[in-house]
């Protein structure tokens, strides 16, 4: 069956779908690729046009109807997540603060970290130069820039991973995979065993798996690039365990509680 498959043009995602993209493993499913910023697949799985795609969790709490999540291809922070960098250390509370997409996790562990701030929504890839050019007064970092922001001078004014820890003391769930309603049962697994095989032979296989992805790498040496991909591809995203499932339950509860969103049910493929 040949299904359109979404995810965004970065290092982490390129590593985990090579194999299955260059013919490594054996799977009776043929993949369209579509290729977008995290935040612009957001807003395209609200039109339900796409098989499997890349997910904010955020995103999820507003399309469980549509999708189930896959137990295989989460982006979870343990130790790291996104921050908030600024030219100098400022107060947040009231500022204007660059956010890469209204439904992505970040923006969401914002809005429970801080109890005001203006939002000023823009692609991932330019917060780096408004943050420099002071077109706001701080910028919510995902992918790479939580790892270069100081080679553009900037500090860290908020670690929104330390802020989740010390509050909930799990994993930080931030992205998921997830598949359409009305692929049939049969499909959703066997696109979920394929996942699993392509993440494992990236995971056995890093420095080939890299090479195919360092076409996303956006200027990064192969070293850093790897680095990347290493942190958002783990164990967890081989197969997502009973604390990942527990934060993502905790996240939504917080996020409930504070008026945000309604706790989703979670339905999840294994």
């Amino acid at each position: 069956m040949r299904l359109r498959v979404a995810h965004t043009p970065d290092a982490d995602d390129a590593f985990m779908f090579y194999a299955m993209m260059e013919g490594k493993i054996e799977t009776d499913i043929r993949v369209e690729h579509t290729i977008e910023d995290i935040e612009t697949l957001n807003k395209l799985a609200f039109h339900g046009d796409i098989d499997v795609t890349a997910l904010s969790v955020h995103a999820y709490a507003y399309l469980h109807d549509r999708y189930r999540i896959l137990s295989a291809g989460a982006s979870v922070g343990e130790g790291y997540g996104p921050i908030v960098v600024a030219r100098e250390h400022i107060d947040l509370e009231n500022a204007r603060i660059a956010v890469p997409g209204r439904y992505t996790s970040a923006n969401l562990y914002l809005m429970l970290a801080l109890r005001n701030f203006e939002p000023v929504e823009m692609r991932f890839d330019e917060i780096i130069e408004a943050v420099k050019k002071e077109k706001v007064e701080a910028g919510l970092l995902i992918h790479e820039g939580q790892i270069t922001y100081r080679e553009h001078g900037l500090v860290k004014v908020l670690d929104l991973w330390e802020w989740w820890n010390h509050r909930a003391g799990l994993p930080m769930p931030l992205g998921v995979n997830v598949i359409s309603r009305k692929i049939p049962e049969s499909v959703q697994k066997e696109f979920l065993r394929a996942m699993k095989l392509s993440i494992e032979y990236a995971i056995k296989n890093p420095d080939e798996a890299m090479e195919y992805a360092m076409k996303y790498a956006r200027g990064m040496d192969f070293e850093t690039a790897k680095r990347f991909a290493m942190m958002y591809v783990n164990d967890y995203t081989y197969t997502m365990p009973d604390s990942v499932v527990r934060a993502m339950e905790v996240l939504f509860e917080m996020a409930e509680e504070k008026g945000i969103l309604k706790k989703p049910p979670l339905d999840i493929l294994y």
